[in-house]
């Protein structure tokens, strides 16, 4: 809807309250392929330098998972990463970014995409 693809997202957020949702993830935003989440990890392509850092703050399970405000800290990061206010993990040259979000007991999905004006 956006119009972009995945090789457009500079940083993301990814729903990462267990490790395979977050490998998921990946394969479904099409960061890498079906079946290639955790070769995408262990070539570092999520890490700051890599093709999609993702979770550079920590990801969810590193700010304790706080239900009901995991939406909220993730476009606050976002918006620190396009801002280029992010500290030691700034993302260089973020000016697309994504966050992707899920409630409930995995029936609700949501997924933002944010520009640099």
């Amino acid at each position: 809807m956006a119009g972009l693809t995945a090789a457009d997202i500079k940083v993301a957020e990814v729903h990462d309250c267990f490790t395979i949702a977050e490998i998921m993830a990946y394969e479904d935003l099409g960061f890498c392929t079906k079946g290639e989440g955790a070769a995408f990890i262990a070539d570092k392509q999520s890490y700051i330098g890599g093709s999609t850092p993702v979770n550079v703050d920590g990801g969810l399970k590193a700010k304790g998972h706080p239900v009901g405000a995991t939406g909220v800290s993730m476009a606050c990061e976002m918006v620190r990463q396009l801002r280029a206010e992010a500290g030691e993990r700034q993302v260089k040259g973020a000016d697309v970014g994504l966050t992707h979000n899920v409630g409930g007991i995995g029936q609700y999905c949501f997924v933002n995409v944010f520009v640099k004006d």
